[in-house]
């Protein structure tokens, strides 16, 4: 049975279980995206609460944080991320956020960068209306490179069976590029 999800501004407090959740190993491999220490990660999460292109939502899900998902200005494109704990993968929670997130922020088009291994996070993207419009390489944590899918979803499309997509479980701990990370294990 999916979750109840829901949607609301980032607060301070939320922030020490934004922390515990990047320092999961799975999920920075799932991301591809090194976690921070604690001042690092304050100070980004700082410094994006003062942007006011940014939208910053805090996930929901069944009373608790489950995670944050996020849109932000870089360089000429719109880019959208979004991290889960670990114990909200594979229950629709990821689907659902997204799908409400996309009613929220309108601007078209939105951009994700997705590590090619994450594919549970490719599918939710997917199943919001996003498209593999190409891809990427990036450097690694471990000091290599990983290849990327680059996902957009376009001015006019909007959320296709938002509903129907959140009862799915294809989900998991998704941030952009600026990490996105998924696992449908």
């Amino acid at each position: 049975m999916p979750s109840e999800v829901f949607l609301r501004e980032v607060k301070e407090s939320d922030l020490p279980i934004f922390f515990d959740q990047q320092l999961d190993p799975e999920a920075t491999r799932m991301a591809a995206f090194p976690s921070r220490d604690r001042e690092a990660f304050m100070a980004h999460w700082t410094k994006s609460m003062a942007d006011k292109t940014a939208s910053l939502q805090t996930i929901i899900s069944n009373g608790s944080v489950a995670g944050n998902i996020v849109c932000w200005q870089q360089s000429d494109e719109r880019l959208v991320g979004y991290w889960l704990g670990r114990e909200y993968w594979g229950k629709g929670v990821a689907t659902a956020a997204l799908s409400l997130f996309l009613a929220h922020v309108t601007i078209r088009p939105l951009v994700a960068r997705v590590a090619k291994h994450n594919i549970a996070s490719v599918r939710v993207l997917q199943k919001c209306g996003f498209t593999i419009s190409g891809g990427d390489t990036f450097s690694s944590p471990d000091g290599g490179y990983g290849e990327e899918y680059i996902l957009m979803i376009g001015a006019g499309e909007r959320v296709e069976n938002a509903s129907r997509g959140a009862a799915e479980h294809d989900d998991a701990a998704v941030n952009q590029r600026a990490p996105v990370s998924l696992d449908e294990s």
